[in-house]
């Protein structure tokens, strides 16, 4: 780290208003460590090329030998967004269950945290397990489905399907968080039920009512659960590089569209499309044999840039999207035998998987505090 780097967090820290305690939580081999490694490249701390190679918060000699985390490790990261700077500790938990404490220590020390669930295997029981955790200590945490360059590389789904594939595990990841839900608002009823049946026994000269129906039906559970509209998901790839929020591609395309940000920020994901002829987003995307927004204007580019680089190496292609998106790469990089280096120089300039996650770490919690 660099001599300014370290002054600027030596700073930050005498500032408790702008320091972070953020953790990764997830199942085993969800890559939670690549995505760590990512964000400590974010800070100059290792190289950019290393990421997920490195598993540099697994500084335990059976920990690199065996290739999983056994003990939470942290560091210290500076993030700048806009014009404040925060000092990030992030903390890196193990996934399997036999560490399980470890998971447990770090979250009550936390006030965020990072879920991340990959994009094949969904949700699996530790999954559920730390989700619980976070629940209990009242955190929020932001979602990170990871490893969607393995529905493209190794399930060869389509655009549309993967996007089908998404669905279900947000569904899958909510309906976890559903039923934590319903447990805490049950269990707050038969409290209160107790306490009324304490109150009927005891004498009283006035007459007591109780609303039986209170519960379930009345309480708005709605901000709770991960909706990328919501600004609490990011779809990502750790292990090349890349990841984004729907507020990043809403960015992208507010200014080439000619739509409000948003307004594209709650159309990209669900059932909206896009009427050529009438310039104009609409809903009944399913209905009418439509490709969604989130398909078309994401998916269908990743998708693409994917076939050029690693299925068919296309150099002339590449060089076009490179030139499109107006990036810089090496030379030795576009001559490298591996796809796999120059579709991560891409991607990591493109979209960096760092800013997405800090960044919507950041989005959420002022939506939180709203």
């Amino acid at each position: 780290m660099g001599h300014t780097s370290l002054e600027k967090l030596i700073r930050l820290q005498r500032k408790t208003s702008s320091i972070r305690n953020i953790c990764i939580l997830a199942h085993v081999d969800h890559g939670k460590t690549t995505l760590a490694d990512c964000l400590v490249a974010s800070n100059g701390i290792i190289s950019t090329r290393l990421a997920g190679k490195l598993r540099y918060l697994d500084s335990r000699e059976d920990e690199q030998i065996r290739g999983i985390t056994m003990k939470s490790s942290a560091i210290s990261l500076h993030y700048a967004a806009g014009e404040s700077e925060y000092l990030i500790n992030l903390i890196d938990s193990p996934g399997h269950v036999d560490f399980s404490s470890e998971v447990s220590t770090a979250v009550r020390l936390c006030d965020g945290a990072i879920v991340v669930v990959d994009a094949v295997e969904g949700v699996c029981p530790q999954t559920q397990a730390v989700l619980r955790q976070a629940w209990l200590e009242n955190i929020r945490p932001v979602l990170v489905i990871n490893k969607i360059d393995r529905l493209i590389i190794e399930l060869k789904l389509s655009p549309q399907e993967a996007y089908t594939h998404l669905q279900k595990i947000l569904e899958q990841v909510n309906a976890v968080t559903g039923t934590l839900f319903t447990s805490k608002v049950l269990e707050e009823r038969a409290v209160k039920e107790v306490e009324v049946q304490e109150a009927l026994s005891e004498p009283s000269s006035g007459e007591l009512v109780y609303d039986w129906s209170a519960g379930l039906e009345e309480t708005d559970d709605s901000h709770l659960y991960f909706s990328p509209d919501q600004g609490n998901v990011v779809f990502a790839s750790a292990i090349d590089s890349w990841g984004f929020s729907i507020h990043q591609f809403a960015q992208i395309y507010c200014q080439k569209m000619g739509v409000r940000s948003e307004v594209l920020q709650k159309t990209l994901w669900g059932d909206f499309y896009l009427n050529a002829k009438a310039k104009k987003i609409m809903k009944g995307a399913q209905s009418k044999g439509k490709k969604p927004l989130f398909v078309q204007l994401v998916l269908d580019n990743i998708w693409s840039l994917y076939d050029a680089v690693v299925t068919r190496r296309d150099k002339e292609k590449v060089e076009k999207i490179v030139a499109s998106l107006g990036l810089t790469v090496m030379a030795r990089d576009l001559r490298h035998s591996d796809p796999k280096v120059l579709l991560s120089a891409i991607c990591s300039q493109w979209l960096p998987v760092s800013q997405a996650v800090l960044c919507i770490l950041f989005i959420s919690e002022q939506l939180h505090t709203v």
